[in-house]
């Protein structure tokens, strides 16, 4: 058993989605295929993922680094301890050989999305839903029959209305979800409370409504945003700052008693851990997301903050 190839393209978004700092229009993503010897119903098992829609395409660091290692690599010294499957802690032990500690932000996204791959191509390998088998691995089997799940909107567009964001919100209440976000930050502050007013007002309490600045705010409007939204009952309020600036989060934290979120901007483990210690996010109030920096595709998963 091994992995024969990895393949990666670019794909173009070519969206005119605007958030609080920069447009969609120049954005692609990588996807990439992990190709095993494995045959089923005639074509060898593959896996897939794909980089996420605010990231850039980063294939050249792949197709450089990270791919050879992997193919270069014994086949053997990537399975599992019974043989009998890739081992993806093995093929990103592979990935990270010769990578110099720190700079994770250049390269995660690289070795996360072909990880992704992997743990997809896993999972077809033994023919067990990837759910099951994480389930398996890393919760003593426990598989949830609901998983927690929001829309992401509220996009910023060319000629947009209040009622167009309002019609927009709809539709996704209309689909089912309890929980709705917008993007704030690409507004004067008070035209962009007129547009939460406006949502929570369509919402009509059926569902819960978050924000994201997408890290925009330096200190003074950070805190008049903060200010401004407790009254709103946000679920949360998303990265007011840059992701890194940790005693700009503990001051806003002091300053609004409502939830925070933020952490899919962090590339490591020690970044998350500096998080926890320096970023006064409070346990049980506050949200953590993409506590698995190395699974960049399967981030936006909101969790509590841990006690």
């Amino acid at each position: 058993m091994r992995i024969v190839d990895i393949r990666e393209t670019a794909v173009p978004l070519r969206s005119d989605l605007t958030n609080s700092s920069f447009d969609f229009t120049e954005m692609t993503t990588s996807i990439v295929a992990v190709v095993t010897d494995v045959v089923r119903g005639g074509r060898p098992v593959a896996g897939f993922a794909f980089n996420s829609t605010g990231r850039y395409a980063c294939g050249a660091q792949m197709r450089d680094r990270f791919i050879p290692r992997i193919l270069s690599a014994e086949p053997d010294s990537l399975l599992d301890e019974r043989s009998d499957n890739i081992d993806p802690a093995r093929v990103v032990a592979a990935m990270v050989r010769r990578e110099k500690i720190g700079g994770d932000a250049e390269r995660s996204i690289g070795i996360g999305t072909i990880e992704v791959a992997v743990w997809d191509a896993v999972a077809k390998i033994a023919d067990v839903p990837l759910r099951r088998m994480l389930a398996d691995r890393y919760s003593g089997g426990h598989l949830p029959d609901k998983v927690f799940c929001y829309v992401g909107g509220g996009w910023y567009r060319p000629g947009q209305t209040i009622g167009d964001l309002q019609d927009e919100m709809r539709r996704h209440l209309d689909a089912g979800y309890t929980m709705v976000k917008m993007k704030v930050g690409g507004l004067p502050l008070v035209e962009d409370c007129r547009r939460i007013e406006a949502v929570l007002h369509m919402l009509s309490g059926k569902a819960s409504l978050a924000v994201d600045a997408n890290g925009k705010f330096g200190r003074a409007e950070a805190l008049a945003y903060a200010k401004a939204l407790r009254p709103f009952g946000l679920k949360w309020f998303e990265e007011p700052c840059h992701p890194l600036d940790y005693a700009l989060y503990a001051e806003i934290a002091a300053a609004y008693d409502a939830p925070l979120a933020t952490g899919e901007n962090l590339y490591s483990t020690q970044d998350v851990e500096n998080l926890v210690r320096f970023g006064g996010l409070r346990a049980g109030r506050d949200f953590i997301q993409s506590i698995r920096p190395r699974l960049m595709a399967s981030r936006n998963m909101p969790r509590p903050l841990p006690c």
